[in-house]
């Protein structure tokens, strides 16, 4: 995965996501504790922060430092910093060379940084649409890649469902419905 499939993945999450920026983000998104609008926040966060990451490429740790948006900003600025976020991710990953390493629980190649970017786009987006009455639905193939990437051992079937399943977001016949999960970015 690469700078593309963020670009792609966010342009998918900003076509619904700015249609609905006039409805009430201050309602739980989905099943998770934070509002709608926290969760664009949280995205955004964590696209700088993995650009970042690759950008410096430190081998042990984070970097210190967190993104603030203002309280006030209205919804729409939010998915302007989210947009922002993307596109610094997708800049660095293409700016970064393949044997480019970079801390997330252990040396991280670009792949896993572009991966856990789409991942983090496109199941927030999930939740954020959940929380607002849902209506959007997980695309196939950037499932697919991210579920090759980041969750190698995932069963078969529908990759959104499964990604869903595997993210505690969803239910899978015959299988528990999972309470914790971890991604596996690092590389060998």
């Amino acid at each position: 995965m690469d700078g593309r499939d963020v670009e792609r993945a966010l342009a998918e999450a900003l076509k619904v996501l700015v249609t609905r920026e006039d409805e009430d983000w201050s309602v739980r998104a989905g099943r998770l504790t934070w509002t709608c609008r926290e969760t664009a926040v949280h995205v955004a966060h964590d696209l700088a922060a993995y650009a970042g990451q690759l950008a410096a490429r430190p081998r042990d740790g984070y970097l210190p430092y967190d993104l603030a948006v203002r309280p006030e900003a209205p919804v729409g600025e939010v998915l302007e910093v989210v947009r922002a976020c993307g596109g610094l991710l997708a800049a660095t990953l293409d700016a970064a060379g393949p044997e480019a390493r970079a801390w997330h629980w252990g040396p991280t190649d670009p792949s896993g940084f572009a991966a856990m970017g789409v991942a983090e786009i496109l199941l927030h987006t999930w939740d954020i649409t959940r929380g607002l009455g849902g209506g959007w639905h997980l695309p196939g193939p950037p499932s697919a890649a991210v579920l090759a990437r980041l969750f190698p051992e995932a069963p078969g079937g529908d990759p959104a469902a499964v990604l869903l399943w595997c993210t505690g977001r969803g239910e899978l016949a015959g299988r528990p419905v999972r309470t914790s999960w971890v991604w596996k970015a690092a590389v060998d």
